[in-house]
Formats: C-alpha cells, sequence, structure tokens
C-alpha cells in the first residue's frame, strides 16, 4: 500500500509547535504509512518567532520555505496562495493539514480546496463571534473549506453543528460531505511532552530574572487590538505597572516584536516607567521551551493569546484575558479564566480575585488525553484506505 502523502503546512508560533505533535507522532508510529511534507510560508520570518521553534523542538526542517514575511493581508495571503499552489501542483498530496485561524491557514485552505486537494483542518469550531477579528474570518471560510475538520471542545464541535456540518455525515468524505471529529486539543499533546524538557533545560531563567517559582505574574500581549490601539495599550500597561507596584509582585513581560515597536514608537514615557519599575521584567520574545517553564512556574496569567490561555488551563494557572471574548468559553465558564477587556477595574478585579481563589480552583480535563495527534493521523488514514 502506497503511503499516504500529508502536506503540514505552517506559517506561525503556534502552528510550528502544534504540527510538531504531528510530525512527531508520524516519526514514532506513522512512517511506514504517511510521508510528510511541511511547507513553512514564512508568515513569522524573525528567527526568535520561527526558525528556533524548528531547532529546539527538533521538528523536520521544512521541504519549502515560502518566505512571504509581513505584509498587508490581501497581500500577505495572496503571496502565500501562489506559493502553496505551486507546491500543491507539484506534490500532489492526499490532503493539506492546516492549524489555527492565520492568514497561512487561510491562504492554504483556498490554495487546496480550489484544486481539489482535501483540507485537513487542525483546530477546527473555534469561534468568538467577532467577525471584526481577522483570525475569526480565517477561522469560518477555513472550516467550509474543508473535508476531515477535528474540534478540540464540545464548544467547538456544536459551533460547527450549529453551522449546517452533519455530525451523521458516513464516509467517503469530501469538500460536499466532510466530516466533523470532537478531538482533545493537540497543544495539550505537547505540553505533556515538552514540559520536563523544559525544567531540565530552562531553570536558569528563574535565577536570570531573579524571581522565586510561583512568586511572578507571567503577560503576554501580541495581538492587533493591544497593540495598534495605542489608548488601549497604554491602558493595558498602566494597568500591569499599578498592580505591579501596589502589590509588590513582579510582572515578566516578553514582549512581541509588534508590541516592542508599538510601545518604542508611541509610548516612551509608559516604556521609561516600566523599565524604571523594579517590579516589571522587559524581556525579549522567547522560545516556546522558555515560554512552557515561564507558564509553568508563574502565579498567574495575563495574556491576549488564545493559546497561552489554553496552557495556563494545562498547568492550572489562572489567567487574565486582555479581550473582550475568548474562543475558549469553556474557561470562562469554569472561572479559571475571566475576561477584562482593556478595563482597568475589570483587570484589577479579576486579579484581586485569583489571588484570593486561586488554591481553591479546579481544572478539568477539557482538552482529552494527549493523543490528539495519533487520533487525527488515525483518521486521516481511515479516509484514504
Amino acid at each position: 500500500m502506497a503511503k499516504v502523502k500529508i502536506i503540514n503546512l505552517v506559517g506561525a508560533r503556534p502552528q510550528i509547535i502544534k504540527a510538531s505533535a504531528i510530525s512527531r507522532s508520524i516519526k514514532s508510529k506513522y512512517q511506514a504509512k504517511i510521508k510528510e511534507v511541511i511547507i513553512h510560508t514564512g508568515q513569522h520570518y524573525d528567527r526568535e518567532l520561527s526558525q528556533v521553534f524548528f531547532e529546539e523542538l527538533e521538528i523536520p526542517k521544512p521541504h519549502f520555505n515560502l518566505g512571504v514575511g509581513s505584509a498587508s493581508h490581501g497581500k500577505q495571503t495572496g503571496l502565500m496562495m501562489t506559493g502553496i499552489e505551486e507546491v500543491l501542483l507539484a506534490e500532489k498530496p492526499d490532503c493539506l493539514m492546516l492549524y489555527g485561524d492565520t492568514n497561512s491557514t487561510l491562504a492554504g485552505a483556498i490554495a487546496a480546496v480550489k484544486h481539489h486537494f482535501p483540507v485537513v483542518h487542525v483546530e477546527a469550531g473555534l469561534r468568538s463571534f467577532n467577525k471584526n477579528m481577522p483570525e475569526e474570518i480565517n477561522r469560518l471560510l477555513s472550516d467550509h473549506c474543508s473535508t476531515l475538520l477535528f474540534a478540540p471542545t464540545n464548544a467547538a464541535f456544536k459551533n460547527l453543528v450549529a453551522e449546517g456540518f452533519r455530525p451523521e455525515n458516513g464516509p467517503p468524505y469530501n469538500i460536499n460531505n466532510p466530516k466533523i471529529y470532537l478531538t482533545g486539543d493537540i497543544m495539550y499533546d505537547n505540553t505533556l511532552f515538552f514540559s520536563s524538557l523544559a525544567e531540565k533545560k530552562k531553570s536558569h531563567l528563574l535565577q536570570m530574572l531573579d524571581i522565586g517559582r510561583g512568586e511572578f505574574v507571567l503577560v503576554t500581549i501580541h495581538r492587533d487590538i493591544n497593540t495598534d490601539d495605542i489608548l488601549r495599550l497604554n491602558t493595558i500597561l498602566t494597568t500591569i505597572l499599578n498592580l505591579a507596584e501596589e502589590t509588590k509582585t513582579v510582572f515578566v513581560m516578553p514582549l512581541h516584536p509588534r508590541t516592542s515597536l508599538s510601545i518604542k514608537n508611541n509610548l516612551e514615557q509608559m516604556l521609561h516607567k516600566l523599565e524604571k519599575s523594579r517590579y516589571i521584567r522587559i524581556i525579549p520574545p522567547v522560545s516556546y521551551l522558555e515560554m512552557t517553564f515561564l507558564e509553568m512556574t508563574s502565579k498567574l496569567i495575563i495574556t491576549d493569546s488564545g493559546g497561552v490561555q489554553k496552557e495556563s488551563h494545562f498547568f492550572k494557572k489562572p489567567c487574565i484575558v486582555l479581550r473582550k471574548e475568548t474562543e475558549w468559553v469553556e474557561l470562562v465558564k469554569n472561572g479559571t479564566a475571566i475576561l477584562a477587556d482593556a478595563d482597568p477595574a475589570l483587570i484589577a478585579g479579576a486579579y484581586s480575585f485569583f489571588l484570593e481563589k486561586a488554591p481553591v480552583l479546579e481544572y478539568p480535563a477539557f482538552y482529552g488525553d494527549g493523543r490528539t495527534a495519533e487520533f487525527i493521523l488515525d483518521e486521516v488514514l481511515m479516509m484514504f484506505r
């Protein structure tokens, strides 16, 4: 029996991490059945946000790197579609595997479906119900271009059903007869695999930052709704600085390049205040293992990242979300994540609540058993038997 050829498409940091679970599973269990080809669009082209992850996570180097880089949404997506289309026509894969909700995801979905290559969407069905978010449009369009859709949570699965996907569909599956699955979360696979490695290799970070285990708050800000709206960004940073100073607690802030540039260009006085504070530790972007270790050893996380919200749950850390909505609604319903937007009162209130309630919070197993990659690959193989 010929191997099933899967093109694994990545472009942004979270996708590189998610793909590592698929690549690792293929290497350990499916080498005789699956041939993997990796396309990296180059959507994140900074080494600290891309190449370092291939090295650190021991992911095979991409067979194709489109080197698209940063651009406007239309230009970036168009360049990606052109490059992906060329690879698809040359490689003629059995399917294209996509992750998440970036422009790389959308470009891959459209390029593949136009040429009748089946699309496999990992993290299908996630919805913020805010179509002003570029990611929401990417999710919707990618899902409706897909043949196999793997929803990581019950809420995501229900979203797909509400949009007309039928759970009762039987094989053969195609764009007009797609199959939806409720799976665990592929990021939980990685958390289980890499947390011990992070502990072993990155424990020096605490000494370098002069902080104790469980004694600091981790903050990440990268979404354009926060970085490009200077008033919002200033409000968030002012609130964080005030909380750090008032509670005499260290806040560790790995700055995304977009965030760093926005602060340097527009909030010079705020940057000076942050750098002057004994309770603020501004550091460059961190690798996946470094981020994992910081999440593991923090006492609370403040973020606008969807991935970090989930990881906060994996590591049993309360999370304050700097957005009006989240795709991970089960975390909010569970009370271990609070939506605070950029509202100083909501952020401060959530912070006080978690300081008091953290010891009694519970973290149910929303995201599966850590074998999601195997489940996905088994179902892909079933499609081509």
